[in-house]
């Protein structure tokens, strides 16, 4: 049994027996998000791949399942979505007007099970980078960059003077 280091957020099932309701609608756009191969991920790991970062990708032997794993570095790398991972969380919170009773608490547990995770892969030996997608979309080049100064590959002089 997983000790954990505070108590775990008990997240309620989404059903419509337990008050939550969602439309046809609402369902048809939410099968329609992600979970991996997302376009903020797939361009980091086309440029990483286009300088020389060979990387796995969706590690499942790992906490976490990481987005990008670049095992020669002991790299870990994750894109999380803002709304799922809590983003401005005290001030997004407010805004949830539907179905909070189910939204708040499975953000929260997203939350802290991204920190358990994080625990988890440093105390393994690990680097864990998390970046946030707008960061990817707005700020590539800062990212891109932070990223190599993990690593030993010559391309970090090349975005160093950019």
């Amino acid at each position: 049994m997983k000790k954990y280091p505070e108590h775990k957020i008990k997240v309620p099932r989404f059903k419509e027996e337990h008050g939550f309701y969602t439309t046809k609608e609402r369902s048809k756009l939410m099968s329609k998000i992600r979970g991996k191969d997302t376009k903020p991920e797939v361009i980091l790991r086309k440029t990483l791949w286009n300088i020389g970062v060979r990387y796995r990708k969706n590690v499942k032997k790992l906490p976490g399942k990481p987005d990008i794993v670049i095992s020669k570095y002991r790299l870990i790398i994750f894109v999380d979505g803002e709304f799922w991972h809590g983003f401005n969380w005290e001030e997004k919170k407010t805004k949830i007007k539907s179905n909070r009773e189910f939204w708040i608490p499975k953000i929260e547990r997203n939350m802290q099970r991204d920190k358990e995770i994080n625990e988890q892969l440093k105390s393994a030996g690990w680097t864990v980078l998390r970046f946030w997608e707008q960061e990817v979309k707005k700020e590539f080049g800062k990212c891109i960059y932070e990223i190599l100064q993990h690593t030993n590959i010559e391309h970090f002089k090349f975005y160093e003077s950019i």
